[in-house]
């Protein structure tokens, strides 16, 4: 594979001179020219199995709101899984929710060795260039991951509207789930994912070998299909993370 890719990334918003640093996995669908999109139909790129539905307009309208800097994964989750270990055996997946990938069939060390070195090292790179960056002024630093699931996996429905996933440091996760749930909602505690230290690679990486406060949330895709949805989950997330943090700040004694 010799194809010169564009960057695996873009940034959105500034920086407000605020905490939180804002990373979404899954929030592209592009596919390398060469990869003939994998071999699947537009429709099945555009299922979630593709990407993480909804949440670029949530992060980019939260990136607005708080505001705080955005790095937004360009490139599909079937090409690579930015939130997979290099060598994770879900990195690259040779099917997903029933839909088999063809052009990930019995793929190369080189072509999996390409698809780290164009897309997930420089997607992570920029992450530690951004957090690099600020501890080095230092600053508080909290990591956000964004994501969305599918509201139905393998025929069962899932009732929440948003989940907090957490590992080793669930102290602003358990904050922020009481927020959620003072207004109503319905907040899975590791639910319908676990945080685990091989599940996933985002918040393990940047979060928790670097002992930083992180929260991983997870919004059902339903209700961030469309843009009236993306701004109210915006507009409330842009609301809560800072309660979250004067809470924990106040709670664990730490720098606001």
């Amino acid at each position: 594979m010799t194809e010169i890719l564009a960057e695996s990334f873009k940034v959105y918003g500034q920086d407000g001179g605020g905490p939180f640093v804002l990373v979404s996995d899954h929030a592209g669908q592009a596919i390398p020219p060469t990869l003939d999109g994998l071999g699947l139909s537009a429709d099945e790129r555009a299922r979630h199995i593709g990407w993480d539905i909804g949440i670029d307009g949530v992060g980019r309208k939260l990136a607005d709101a708080l505001p705080a800097v955005l790095i937004e994964q360009v490139y599909s989750r079937l090409v690579i899984d930015c939130n997979r270990a290099p060598g994770h055996p879900t990195s690259i997946v040779t099917q997903s929710d029933g839909t088999a990938v063809p052009r990930n069939q019995s793929l190369s060390m080189q072509d999996r060795a390409w698809r780290e070195q164009a897309i997930l090292h420089p997607y992570h790179q920029r992450i530690t260039q951004e957090l690099d960056a600020r501890l080095a002024q230092k600053r508080a630093v909290v990591v956000v991951a964004l994501h969305s699931f599918t509201p139905v996996m393998r025929e069962v429905a899932r009732p929440w509207h948003v989940g907090l996933l957490h590992n080793h440091d669930s102290r602003l996760a358990h904050i922020m789930i009481d927020l959620l749930r003072a207004e109503g909602l319905v907040v899975g505690d590791n639910e319908p994912y676990a945080l685990t230290d091989t599940s996933d690679y985002t918040i393990p990486l940047h979060g928790e070998q670097r002992a930083l406060p992180h929260i991983e949330i997870e919004i059902r895709q339903d209700l961030i299909a469309y843009p009236e949805g993306q701004a109210d989950w915006a507009a409330r997330l842009a609301s809560l993370l800072p309660q979250a943090w004067r809470i924990f700040c106040t709670r664990y004694e730490q720098r606001p």
